[in-house]
């Protein structure tokens, strides 16, 4: 095959690319968030966080499957105990419980990229479902982060 005919312009694709201009990082209570790609009719979106030490999530169910790429500091879920550390992956299989936390003693901002699958179910102490983040909710709030910041949200495909 030549190059031309692996060129994904040659079948009518469309390669996308945002750097951290066109997606900027945006506040969220205990570090940053940046949206790097959304697709709400596939349920899939693509977030990059910086999370502070001492930072804690609202324990959460998945629907689908998640990728995590640790790429600075560490964090955990707290019910298994296992620290991720710079160069960790995990995978997430669809069920997965669990409350993200970045351990008080970090001495650096921890930087995680997930690949979410599905939705978040957020829940209460007594696995009441409180809010759900989606890849529809997750683009809204960014949007609306962005523009409350001062920041340009990127269009993106399917959002």
């Amino acid at each position: 095959m030549s190059n031309a005919q692996l060129d994904p312009r040659h079948l009518g694709l469309a390669i996308s690319h945002l750097n951290e201009t066109s997606s900027p990082w945006v506040s969220i209570p205990g570090g940053e968030l940046r949206l790097v790609h959304v697709d709400i009719a596939a349920g899939i979106w693509v977030i990059a966080n910086r999370f502070e030490p001492g930072m804690a999530a609202q324990r959460h169910l998945h629907t689908g499957p998640v990728f995590a790429w640790t790429t600075a500091g560490c964090w955990m879920y707290s019910e298994y105990g296992v620290r991720y550390e710079a160069g960790s992956f995990v995978h997430e299989p669809a069920g997965s419980m669990h409350t993200l936390v970045v351990p008080a003693d970090n001495t650096e901002t921890t930087e995680v990229f997930f690949v979410m699958n599905g939705a978040n179910l957020n829940l209460d102490d007594d696995d009441n479902i409180v809010s759900i983040t989606d890849a529809g909710s997750i683009a809204a709030a960014y949007r609306m982060l962005c523009e409350m910041q001062g920041k340009t949200a990127p269009s993106f495909n399917g959002a």
